[in-house]
This record gives C-alpha cells, structure tokens and sequence, in this order.
C-alpha cells in the first residue's frame, strides 16, 4: 500500500442540492468521492480497510454526524472524519475535535479549503493502511530482507542485486559507513542458489590480531596453548551458503595471504592440521574504502584485491536516495513497535519534512536509529542535533534547527496576530486542528498566553 494512492471521500450530506455541489467540487480537484444521503447509509459502506477519508454534515436526520462520527471511531480510530458544521457553530465543533473528528469545516465552505482539508485527510489515511501493510508483511514473513525504495537509485541496486546474484561469483560491495552493505549482501545470499544454506557474517574490523585465523579457519586440538578441542571456523560452518566478510579493508595483510589461498583453491587448512579441506562457500566482502588505492598503498594486496573485485554491487548513499527516505523511516518505526509488542505511532507530515532537510551522514543506519527512537515516544534527533536555539556565533546549527525556530516563528505570528483564537490561526496557516497542536506542544506554545 503506497501513500501515494488517489485521494478518496465518502461524503454524507442530506441535503441533495448541497451533496451535488461539493461532490463537484471534489471531482474537478481529481479527488474520487462517493456519496450517502445519511449515516446510516454510509455506515453500510464503511469498513476498517476503507481507503480514504469521511466528510460528514453534522446536523442530519435520524443519525446525525455525531452518531457517525462515534461509529467509525468504534470501528475504526485511525479513519478520518471531517465534519461540516453550521456558520458559528464553534462549540458543535470543539465537541467533534474532543471525540475523535480530523477536522470540521464551517458552511459555506471555500471550495479550496475544502479540497485541502480532503487532500490531507485522504494522505492520512493513506499512511495509515500502508503502516498496517507493513505490519502485516512483517508477521507474515519475519526476517525477510528487502530493500526499501522506488527511487531511481533503489530501483538501480535491485538490478544490480539480481543479476549478479544469479551469477555464483564472489562479490565486492561498496558503500559509505550505514549506506546498507549488509542488506545488500543479505539479498545477494537470499536471491542465489546457496538461499537455503547458512549466511556467516564477519565484521572484519572486530576479529582479535591473534585469535582472527583460528576464528575464520579454524584450528586442531593442541594447535597452540589453549587449544584443548578442534573449532570448526567461520568459512567451514557457512559450507554451502555465503560467508559475507565486512570492513575487508580492516583486514591484517598475514590475513589477506591465507583469505587469497581460500579464495584461489576453494580449500582451507585449520591452524595446526596436516591437510587442506575442501570448502564450498560464496564470499562478498564489504568495504567504505577504495582498496585498488590501499593496494597502491600498501595497504591491501592487490592480487586479493582483484580477486575479490569479481562482480561489484555500489550501494547508494541516502543522500542520492532522498526519495526513500519516508517510506524507509516508516518501515523502521513499524518494525520497532513490532519487536517493542506496540502500535506504530503515525508519522506525522511535518515530521517527514524534518527528516527531508537532515543530512543524515550515518545514511540508513543512522535513519533507523531514529525511527527506533520515535517508534519508542522518544526524540528521533540524535543528540545535539535537536536545539533549535542558535550555535554561539549566532547562527542556527543545523538546516533542521532553521527551520524549527521558523516553524515556531509562523505559529507565534498566527497566535499573535489573532489573539490566540485557534480555529482563525489554523485557517490562516492552513493547518488541520490535531497538527496545529502537534506543533504548538513540540514548540512549547500555549494559545492563552497570546489571549
């Protein structure tokens, strides 16, 4: 389910004349609308998979908007009703917004403001049935790898993915530190022939100097002193599958002789045993760096160097994949609520904005963190990255920061020039009521103190 879907309204009028007009209205702004004449209509055709938005009359025969209202909510909380209200009709509205409505719009209606109201309503709900996708894909099938993305670039390392995939040979991935080199190599493993047998991942960066041989190829009982019992290592359990070696520029040069061998022969020796042992593995190696300039270095050995450059797959910073960034930050913050046993929060449109003018220099790891976080009630912003108030040379410290306190600005100005009357501050910003709050509580705004 893409947030992208058409907009979509069930509007409940009783009024014919009136249903015809704003029924029209929506049409010409490309929103598909259908219509019900009361609510017990409506709520015939209402169900929790419903693909838009409500827009509602409040006073109506029989069930009146209110009584609709209360029902969707029972059958569904995260279903947007708007609510059309008489002229003046403010304390109809409060009791509207207080039991659940998105939004209310006073009659006669501006054709604009309405279509606006609609449009943010029908991306809300939108958001909403593509969290619970995703939800369900992950209960359906946990631990599936999948790369995230319908941008050009996403689209570029699928194919990339596929094609070499399917090839058997080993594979060199390049990307910046978080950029998803792992999940790369993970769908590299999960699209091949070796799927169904083992996937070792080694951080090469991690591997003790002297422990990192016998780890990788294990060592014979009495090999050297500790040594009371054979180990198997790392390329020897990963027989049949894909040993995956991350960081291989962090790997010592002694290593890089023995991997060479493996590579060359398909064959390892244990430390300490008298024969060489056949091994059947798929390597990928990961790396941030450029290892024909470690090569020329003296860094890295050339000769493992091209060996290891067989088939390359490049992974895209996020910063070339900005058009992922919202769908990437909702997968993460339904798949920690999920592990965390709760309900995704929604991510709410100027959150996504946010995200959008952050750097992200740690690329998607950095991004999931955040979702973590947000999933779990707390500030998505790593530290030092949340202030809004300016560095002490007087400027702001991040674009994010900027565009807080300008954020903040607006509202103050809006609460201000209308003397702290919400409903007029809303329509001068063009902002829904619950969002309008959502930002006053982030910002620390209270309407009274402009009254």
């Amino acid at each position: 389910m893409s947030a992208q879907i058409a907009p979509h309204v069930l509007l409940v009028e009783d009024d014919a004349m009136v249903r015809a007009a704003l029924a029209q209205t929506l049409d010409l702004a490309d929103i598909a609308v259908e219509t019900a004449e009361s609510a017990e209509v409506a709520l015939q055709r209402l169900d929790p998979a419903w693909p838009g938005a409500v827009i509602s009359d409040v006073r109506m025969p029989g069930k009146d908007g209110l009584a609709l209202l209360d029902a969707v909510v029972a059958m569904d909380r995260e279903l947007p009703v708007v609510m059309l209200t008489g002229e003046g009709d403010i304390p109809m509205a409060v009791r509207a917004m207080s039991a659940g409505a998105y939004d209310f719009l006073e009659k006669p209606c501006p054709p604009q403001r309405l279509i606006e109201v609609a449009r943010r309503a029908c991306h809300t709900r939108a958001l909403v049935l593509e969290n619970r996708a995703l939800r369900a894909e992950l209960a359906a099938a946990p631990g599936t790898v999948r790369l995230i993305g319908e941008s050009a670039a996403a689209k570029r390392l699928r194919e990339q993915i596929e094609k070499v995939a399917a090839s058997g040979l080993d594979v060199l991935i390049l990307g910046e530190t978080g950029a998803g080199k792992e999940v790369a190599a993970r769908m590299l493993h999960a699209r091949s022939a070796r799927a169904e047998g083992p996937f070792i991942a080694i951080n090469c960066g991690a591997l003790s100097p002297d422990l990192a041989g016998s780890e990788l190829f294990g060592h014979e009982k009495g090999a050297f002193t500790g040594a009371t019992a054979r180990r198997i290592g790392r390329f020897e359990q990963a027989g049949g599958g894909t040993v995956f070696l991350d960081e291989i520029e962090s790997m010592s040069l002694d290593l890089q002789v023995r991997l060479l061998r493996v590579l060359q022969e398909r064959e390892l020796e244990r430390l300490g045993a008298e024969r060489a042992i056949p091994i059947d593995v798929r390597v990928i190696a990961a790396t941030k760096a450029d290892l024909h300039a470690g090569a020329a270095e003296g860094r890295f050995r050339s000769d493992l160097t091209y060996r290891l450059d067989v088939a390359r797959v490049a992974v895209p910073p996020l910063r070339e994949r900005r058009e992922d960034l919202a769908a990437l930050f909702r997968h993460f913050v339904v798949e920690a609520a999920s592990r965390a046993g709760q309900t995704a929060p929604q991510v709410p449109d100027a959150l996504v904005a946010e995200l959008a003018a952050h750097e992200w220099p740690g690329n998607v790891r950095e991004l999931k963190n955040a979702a973590q976080r947000f999933a779990l009630g707390l500030d998505w912003h790593a530290s030092g990255t949340q202030s809004a108030e300016p560095a002490p040379d007087g400027t702001a410290a991040t674009l994010v920061a900027r565009m807080a306190a300008y954020e903040k600005s607006m509202l103050s100005d809006a609460l201000r020039a209308t003397g702290g009357h919400v409903p007029t501050a809303c329509e001068r910003l063009g902002t829904p009521r619950k969002t309008f709050y959502e930002k006053l509580a982030r910002h620390g705004l209270k309407p009274d103190d402009f009254r």
